[in-house]
């Protein structure tokens, strides 16, 4: 039996706080380097505030690990909805769920706080797991390029989806 000397690790999930802001860049730019700006993604958050109520951030002993972000946008004008990413793991955590446990923990927030849908452009096996399914081809658009297979969305509201259409846009209107 092989008894551990080190003290288990304090881990804490929590909204993001301005101060997590410069270590969130830094650790979505190890993630995802420079070309991440150049996503469609991206530009749909150009203009909108560094985080939302249901960004969440995972910090392991003092150090944050993982941070999610999650937009305002409003669908073919409608209201009601936000916009998943980027999600980034520091590599040295990944694989361990903590990734999902701040999607999860922003998803039961949005949905108490009347949020009907959530949007992304992501890995659909990954999504899955957390109630995303892929959006049916054109009812959904973003202002550029995207791999329409990648488009997914999940239902915070029963059946949701059926009321959204059209393109994407950042709801600069909406609480920080």
């Amino acid at each position: 039996m092989v008894v551990s000397t080190q003290p288990p690790s304090e881990i804490t999930v929590r909204a993001v706080a301005p101060g997590d802001v410069a270590q969130i860049r830094s650790l979505n730019a190890r993630a995802f380097g420079p070309g991440r700006f150049a996503r469609t993604a991206y530009r749909i958050r150009e203009g909108t505030g560094d985080f939302s109520p249901f960004c969440r951030v995972c910090v392991i002993d003092g150090q944050l690990v993982a941070a999610v972000r999650f937009t305002p946008i409003r669908i073919g004008g409608r209201n009601g909805a936000l916009l998943l990413g980027p999600l980034a793991v520091d590599p040295a955590f990944a694989n361990r769920g903590h990734g999902r446990g701040l999607v999860a923990d922003a998803l039961r927030d949005a949905r108490e706080a009347g949020i009907a849908l959530v949007v992304l452009v992501g890995d659909e096996p990954y999504y899955t797991k957390l109630g995303f399914r892929r959006v049916p081809q054109g009812q959904i658009t973003l202002p550029g390029p995207v791999d329409t297979g990648r488009l997914l969305a999940a239902e915070l509201v029963e059946g949701a989806l059926a009321n959204y259409g059209g393109i994407v846009s950042a709801n600069l209107g909406a609480p920080p």
